[in-house]
């Protein structure tokens, strides 16, 4: 039986870490899960629902790219930049 994917752990190379992990967590509305170093370089965050994350993110001024939608290969995603413009995907299974 082949490995299923539950999750992914993507790492972005970015200017400057903390600043990063405000931004991850005070404007796109992930939790801070850890920071790791002295100092730190390392941090990781989660998040879920992407209807209401998209309304938030939206108050907290994100670089938004577009709206959430519903597509053919059946998700309803949208996406944002980072301040280092690194593109994320929030997205979920679609309910067509």
């Amino acid at each position: 039986m082949p490995s299923q994917l539950h999750g992914s752990a993507p790492v972005f190379v970015v200017r400057d870490i903390l600043n990063s992990v405000a931004y991850y967590r005070d404007v796109l509305g992930f939790d801070t899960e850890f920071l790791y170093g002295e100092p730190t370089f390392y941090a990781g965050v989660e998040v879920s629902d992407v209807d209401a994350l998209y309304e938030e993110l939206k108050g907290r001024g994100a670089k938004l790219l577009n709206a959430p939608k519903d597509y053919a290969y059946g998700m309803r995603d949208f996406d944002v930049v980072d301040l280092d413009g690194n593109q994320l995907c929030f997205g979920m299974e679609s309910k067509r």
